[in-house]
């Protein structure tokens, strides 16, 4: 799959690599399709270009020198929006939890396909950024309710039992489909697709692990869920919150 740079006029972007060869190659293909790019070795340095550059997506390897790809993102969530996609040289459970846990949208296993790396870039940032208002005088949306929790779509806000979630904005828009639909059980890659785009390719399971931060942050038990169900052998759906 080849994207279009016409898809990203103006989108900024952060490469965090101390491979400086891999770093290059990330680059030239982001600039090839028209990003304004910097680079950081460290992280450090990516943290201050993160607050001078404001990028719209952080490409950030795991294993930095000095602060490490982890914390830089954890940082990062304090005072950025982008959407980060983390690179990593072991393809373990540990690492991807771990690695999504700090606010990551997607990971991707050392040795990778830039044209690949890319592609999923372009699927994340075809969802909007920022909390679209509607400016033709339509009535807002109400919020959807289930038991305790409370979502506001178009503030992109959750409560539950009237305390403020945060959320990431991937884990906000699987809540936002599942709630969108809450008769429907979603598959992984119905969720996925409902989220990402048709396009999007990688590890269904990617799905599995902003499920798992979401019941978390939620306080949904695991064993006896509340908001956020799974049907065994097909998907998730919404429950009552009862």
């Amino acid at each position: 799959m080849t994207p279009s740079a016409a898809a990203t006029p103006g989108y900024r972007a952060l490469v965090v690599d101390d491979e400086v060869s891999l770093a290059d190659v990330v680059v030239g293909y982001l600039e090839r399709e028209h990003f304004e790019v910097v680079s950081a070795a460290d992280g450090a340095e990516a943290l201050r270009l993160a607050r001078e550059n404001d990028p719209d997506v952080v490409i950030l390897d795991l294993s930095l020198p000095g602060i490490d790809g982890l914390e830089v993102c954890r940082q990062l969530r304090t005072f950025s929006d982008a959407y980060v996609v983390m690179l990593t040289a072991r393809d373990t459970e540990v690492d991807t939890i771990v690695g999504l846990s700090v606010g990551a949208d997607d990971y991707m296993t050392k040795p990778f396909s830039p044209r690949e790396l890319v592609a999923r870039i372009h699927a994340m940032l075809r969802r909007p950024r920022a909390v679209a208002r509607r400016t033709d005088g339509a009535a807002e949306p109400p919020p959807r309710v289930f038991g305790d929790l409370r979502i506001d779509v178009s503030g992109r806000e959750v409560t539950v039992a009237g305390g403020s979630i945060t959320l990431t904005r991937t884990e906000f828009d699987v809540l936002a489909a599942l709630a969108a639909r809450p008769g429907l059980v979603y598959t992984r890659r119905q969720l996925l697709e409902a989220v990402w785009g048709d396009d999007w390719f990688g590890n269904e399971h990617l799905i599995d692990v902003h499920i798992g931060h979401l019941r978390r942050k939620l306080g949904d038990d695991p064993a006896k869920p509340r908001y956020v169900l799974t049907v065994r052998g097909v998907g998730y759906r919404m429950g009552s919150g009862q």
